[in-house]
């Protein structure tokens, strides 16, 4: 795949999505949604692909949104200026629901838009040089389209904070509060990525889509007779699906299962 702000790499089950825009600290604006939002539906479909980094190139993860493109969205009539923040509510969305298993790996800045990016992947690893911050409320505006995985990344007392003041938030406390798995060194970025993505790999894809599911259907529910149900329907329908059976016969005959690629 071509992009103008993109550069996808795909090897060995594991894609990585680039966001090239370095001399920007790769802001974005509505080239660069509907790229990633392209990217991310057509990665959606791809079989031969286990996992999903996103990345950014250059000096920094994300800066957000660029400034010049949110300031002209806000002088377009009522209607436009909707249309343009669906536009990123979905490429957001689209990220967060990926059937595979996504992993942010944040170095730089990642800023407003940028921690956003970092909240709706399901594993976010930082670099100790990394900060994070909803900045929006220092230029008059609201975290609005990322509060979604913000909140669920760090919850809303976390967020009534750093929605509020914008403070910038390191890579220790970024994984204090929950929004980083992983802290390391710059130079130890790319030892922990592949360290979590040979762990992913040795999971079912159909039952990590499933257990991506799980997740959004449970999370904050109330524990009702209904949602009881839910789980149990749920497991029911995994159970019998061609990629559990292989799964259960492999480890009770203490074999690999048929989804890990082994190397000559």
């Amino acid at each position: 795949m071509t992009y103008q702000f993109l550069q996808l790499e795909q090897a060995n089950q594991v894609a990585t999505v680039w966001i090239n825009r370095a001399e920007l600290h790769n802001a974005f604006n509505t080239a660069v949604i509907e790229e990633l939002q392209h990217c991310f539906t057509y990665l959606n479909t791809q079989n031969d692909v286990r996992v999903v980094v996103l990345a950014g190139r250059g000096k920094s993860f994300s800066a957000g949104a660029d400034l010049n493109w949110m300031k002209q969205a806000g002088q377009a009539s009522q209607q436009d200026n909707e249309a343009d923040a669906l536009k990123l509510a979905k490429m957001l969305q689209s990220l967060a629901c990926l059937r595979q298993p996504t992993i942010a790996r944040v170095h730089g800045i990642a800023f407003g838009g940028g921690m956003g990016l970092a909240s709706a992947c399901d594993i976010c690893i930082a670099s100790t040089d990394a900060k994070f911050s909803t900045s929006e409320v220092r230029l008059g505006l609201a975290p609005s389209t990322i509060s979604p995985y913000v909140i669920r990344a760090i919850g809303a007392r976390q967020a009534s904070r750093y929605f509020l003041t914008a403070e910038r938030i390191s890579a220790e406390q970024a994984k204090n509060i929950g929004l980083a798995h992983e802290v390391t060194l710059p130079e130890q970025l790319d030892s922990k990525l592949d360290e979590i993505i040979q762990a992913l790999l040795l999971g079912g894809p159909q039952a990590q889509a499933s257990s991506k599911q799980l997740i959004q259907m449970v999370d904050q529910q109330i524990l009702t007779e209904q949602l009881l149900l839910q789980t149990a329907q749920h497991i029911a329908h995994v159970r019998q699906g061609n990629e559990a059976k292989n799964g259960l016969s492999a480890f009770l005959d203490k074999q690999s299962p048929s989804w890990i690629k082994t190397t000559a």
